[in-house]
């Protein structure tokens, strides 16, 4: 029975990271299909809507190069995702499952872009007068808080371990 519990479970939450995958692809398939490459629309005073290339990784980085960092970043994208699917397999807690699971759908749908595209699509640009943090995606969300939730899960299964090692020192 607790087999068929761990099973179902993992069903559940590869399957969210699809619904995530799917969710992050249809907003840039929107993205592209309604805006110019470039384009801008001002929706406040501090975000624009917008529609911009990625080639790199992360605030750009490799993007500069000649075509190389395209595989290198699938590359890592796939090594990582196998690590994420064992990972949620073998998840204590359902948070953890739940982290896994949202940075496992944020990095297979950037690498459905590298793979399809050669680059990701970014649409959401935060500002502060002429100053831009760099455009991300969904996909970048999910990445972020699942390994802000990864990171959280950690130091309180680290600060659980250690109160039961006290409480096992105050009895001896």
């Amino acid at each position: 029975m607790a087999l068929e519990h761990i099973k179902l479970s993992t069903r559940v939450f590869l399957g969210l990271s699809a619904v995530l995958a799917l969710a992050d692809q249809a907003i840039k398939w929107l993205v592209q299909q309604s805006m110019a490459y470039g384009q801008s629309i001002e929706i406040t005073s501090f975000f624009n809507w917008v529609h911009v290339w990625n080639t790199g990784a992360a605030f750009s980085l490799f993007a500069n190069g000649d075509g190389w960092q395209r595989y290198f970043l699938i590359g890592i994208a796939i090594v990582v995702s196998i690590v994420l699917l064992k990972l949620i397999r073998y998840a204590r807690q359902p948070a953890e499952a739940l982290a896994y699971s949202m940075v496992l759908g944020g990095a297979v749908g950037n690498v459905i872009d590298r793979i399809l595209r050669g680059y990701v699509v970014d649409y959401l640009d935060f500002h502060w007068q002429s100053w831009h943090w760099p455009a991300f995606n969904l996909a970048d969300i999910l990445i972020v808080s699942g390994a802000l939730i990864i990171l959280a899960t950690s130091f309180r299964a680290e600060n659980s371990r250690q109160t039961n090692q006290e409480v096992v020192k105050k009895t001896d």
